[in-house]
């Protein structure tokens, strides 16, 4: 009987391939709470769907609650293959239970390089040369406090979190999204949430606004640089949201940890208002169907601004004039000087409506 001769030697390469493979999915059916055949078959799902065109990827970061959670199920619901990132097992297991195969949950730190890495290489072996159409850059944090007393090292995560966290997972992402040159298929699209804070700055606020100014600028300047590969880059300008955001930035310890300063009321009061802004900002829904809605236009806005009471929460404070900001700002939050009897407290003499101090 006449036998075909074999390259035992590629025999053997393609038996490591695939023990290394069967063992990668084991680590990744454990960290989801699943079996490795439930894996495998679900794998097997989100590939047939790919190779036939029903589903278009999108990576969201941060899907373990609010805005996030929500972007990804809206775009789940309307077809798309969410690859949306969490920090934990658990929340992986849970998210996925909840929005189901749609969703394929990435364990992945924003400011973690070799997490990033390692969910754009298994995005990238999943998507098998697709394009992806977007890029939904939502992870973020809020830290809060008054300046002058600001722990520096909190400071410093605020930006590795909203601004350095962003660059790191978009620059990851580019090649995926279309960044090469002579790339065939139509280029994905990139969407950052910022915030009104990124354009009016509060007391008490100042960091988690540095960070969406450095978000807005960032923005900008990736827009007009990425036009070389036809991806846009969307900001959106939301103002309060009910999420849980200020809830984890810790409000109450913010006050406990100011108590014994001079700033002490005016946490106070700063807490009492954001709080109320949680309970009665805009629904997530509303901004995950405006956030899908920006990735299909065919013609969007490099902004789209969503903030709840337009006249306050958006036109007025970017017309009025800087000193004349401060001075209703501070006089709300109770952050005028105690000045002598002699001294009167009156608005400043800056009337020109140039918005600029």
């Amino acid at each position: 009987m006449h036998t075909e001769p074999t390259d035992a030697g590629a025999a053997g390469g393609a038996t490591l391939d695939v023990t290394a493979r069967t063992q990668a999915e084991r680590v990744k059916a454990k960290e989801l709470g699943v079996t490795s055949e439930e894996y495998q078959k679900a794998m097997a799902e989100v590939r047939r769907r790919i190779d036939g065109d029903e589903l278009r990827g999108v990576v969201v970061t941060g899907v373990s609650s609010g805005i996030g959670y929500a972007t990804a199920k809206e775009l789940a619901a309307y077809g798309y293959r969410v690859f949306g990132t969490v920090r934990s097992a658990e929340d992986a297991a849970r998210v996925r239970a909840e929005l189901g195969y749609a969703l394929y949950p990435l364990i992945m730190d924003v400011t973690d390089a070799a997490s990033i890495q390692a969910a754009v290489k298994e995005v990238g072996e999943l998507m098998e040369g697709d394009c992806l159409a977007g890029l939904i850059n939502n992870a973020g944090i809020a830290v809060a406090g008054p300046l002058m007393h600001v722990d520096l090292a909190e400071l410093r995560r605020q930006f590795e979190v909203n601004v350095m966290g962003m660059m790191a997972v978009t620059q990851a992402f580019l090649p995926l999204l279309g960044a090469r040159d002579g790339f065939p298929e139509k280029p994905g699209r990139i969407i950052n949430l910022g915030s009104v804070s990124g354009h009016t700055t509060y007391p008490f606020l100042a960091p988690y606004a540095a960070s969406k100014h450095a978000v807005e600028a960032l923005s900008d300047g990736l827009r007009r640089e990425l036009m070389l590969y036809g991806i846009d880059v969307i900001v959106m300008v939301l103002g309060a949201v009910q999420t849980p955001i200020w809830e984890k930035a810790g409000q109450q310890a913010l006050i406990e940890r100011y108590a014994h300063t001079d700033y002490a009321s005016g946490a106070a009061q700063m807490h009492q208002m954001t709080s109320r802004l949680g309970r009665d900002g805009m629904p997530v829904a509303r901004v995950a169907r405006a956030i899908r809605l920006a990735l299909e236009a065919s013609n969007p806005k490099a902004r789209y601004v969503m903030a709840n009471n337009w006249w306050l929460g958006w036109w007025l404070p970017r017309r009025l004039p800087t000193r004349w900001m401060d001075w209703v700002i501070a006089k709300q939050l109770g952050l005028t000087r105690k000045a002598p009897a002699a001294e009167e407290d009156t608005p400043p003499d800056d009337v020109s409506g140039d918005g600029e101090g």
